[in-house]
C-alpha cells in the first residue's frame, strides 16, 4: 500500500513539474567541451546541426556518405569559430562505423554527443515511389545499432552521453504513403525508448537519448507545388538553419522527447487516444496531401 501512495505522489509531482516547465523551460545547458558526431551532415537539417553546435563550442565531427558536402559542411563549421573535421562513412557498415568511431576518437576525443539525422523521409520520398525497403530499414534503423555499440563505450569512458534521434511524425502514427518509411519511423521510436530503458537498468544516468519529431516540411524549403496545404497557417515549412536551433534548445534542456513544430507531438498523442474512426476523420481534416500522422 505504501508503494502505491509513493508511486501516485510521484506522477502527481510530475504532472506539476511537466506543466511548471511549460511555461519556465530548464536553463540550456553548455555545450563546450563536447565532442559531438552529427550523421548526415552533408546537407539539411544535419548540416545546419553541425554548424550551429560548433557555435556553441562544441567540436564537431560531420559525418556523411556524401564527402564532398561533407567537406564543405566541415568548412562553415570550422569558421564559425570551432572545431569540425568530415568523416566518410557508410553507417550501415558496422566495420565502417567502427573505424569511423575510432578515427574520431583519436582525433577529437570521445564523443560524448551524438545526433543521427540519416532516415527521416523528405516531401518527395513521401509523395515518389518507395526504395528499396531493406535499404530504408539499413539506414534508419539498423545504422542506430551499430553507432550505439561503438558511441557508448565513448560515452562512458567519458562520463556522460547524450543521443539524438531525429525521425519523421511518421513515427507517431502513419503515412498514407509508404509502409517501409512508416515501418522504419515507428522503429526509430521504439529504438529510442528500448535504449533509455536500458540505460536506465544499467545505471548509466548520466546518459540522455532524445527523441526529436519533425514534420517532413519543416526541413523543406522547396516544398512541392503537388502537395496540398489545407491549413497554410497551421502547417507550411520553416528553413533548415532554424529546425536546427530549435533542436539544439531542446537538447540543451535535456527534453525526452519533442516534436518540430511543438503542437505535432501531442496531435500525435491524441489521435492514439481517439477512437479509429475519429482519427481517421481529423486526419481528413488535416491533410495536407501527405498523411503526416
Amino acid at each position: 500500500m505504501m508503494d502505491i501512495i509513493e508511486f501516485f505522489f510521484k506522477i502527481y509531482f510530475e504532472i506539476l513539474m511537466s506543466i511548471y516547465r511549460t511555461f519556465n523551460p530548464a536553463p540550456l545547458k553548455s555545450l563546450h567541451g563536447e565532442v559531438a558526431m552529427v550523421v548526415g551532415a552533408g546537407r539539411g537539417v544535419g548540416k545546419e546541426l553541425a554548424i550551429h553546435l560548433s557555435k556553441l563550442g562544441a567540436s564537431v565531427a560531420c559525418v556523411d556518405i556524401d564527402i564532398i558536402n561533407c567537406n564543405l559542411t566541415a568548412q562553415h563549421a570550422y569558421r564559425a569559430s570551432g572545431v569540425a573535421k568530415p568523416y566518410c562513412c557508410n553507417i550501415t557498415d558496422k566495420e565502417d562505423v567502427a573505424r569511423i568511431a575510432l578515427d574520431i576518437q583519436d582525433e577529437l576525443g570521445s564523443v560524448t554527443m551524438l545526433f543521427h539525422c540519416c532516415g527521416v523521409p523528405s516531401p518527395r520520398l513521401l509523395l515518389d515511389d518507395q526504395p528499396d525497403p531493406e535499404e530504408i530499414i539499413k539506414v534508419t534503423v539498423l545504422s542506430h545499432f551499430w553507432l550505439s555499440e561503438y558511441i557508448l563505450p565513448q560515452m562512458k569512458q567519458a562520463g556522460k552521453g547524450h543521443i539524438v534521434l531525429l525521425s519523421s511524425v511518421a513515427g507517431l502514427s502513419v503515412a498514407a504513403t509508404g509502409v517501409p518509411t512508416s515501418t522504419a519511423q515507428f522503429a526509430v521510436q521504439g529504438f529510442a525508448e528500448s535504449l533509455r530503458t536500458k540505460l536506465r537498468y544499467t545505471q548509466s544516468n548520466n546518459i540522455a537519448v532524445t527523441l526529436v519529431h519533425i514534420y517532413p516540411f519543416i526541413i523543406g524549403v522547396e516544398a512541392a507545388s503537388d502537395i496540398r496545404f489545407r491549413i497554410p497557417s497551421f502547417f507550411g515549412t520553416i528553413p533548415a538553419v532554424e529546425a536546427a536551433k530549435k533542436i539544439v534548445d531542446g537538447v540543451r534542456r535535456n527534453y525526452m522527447e519533442f516534436s518540430i513544430p511543438a503542437y505535432l507531438l501531442f496531435m500525435g498523442h491524441v489521435l492514439r487516444i481517439l477512437p479509429k474512426k475519429a482519427s481517421f476523420m481529423l486526419r481528413e481534416l488535416l491533410d495536407t496531401g501527405v498523411d503526416f500522422v
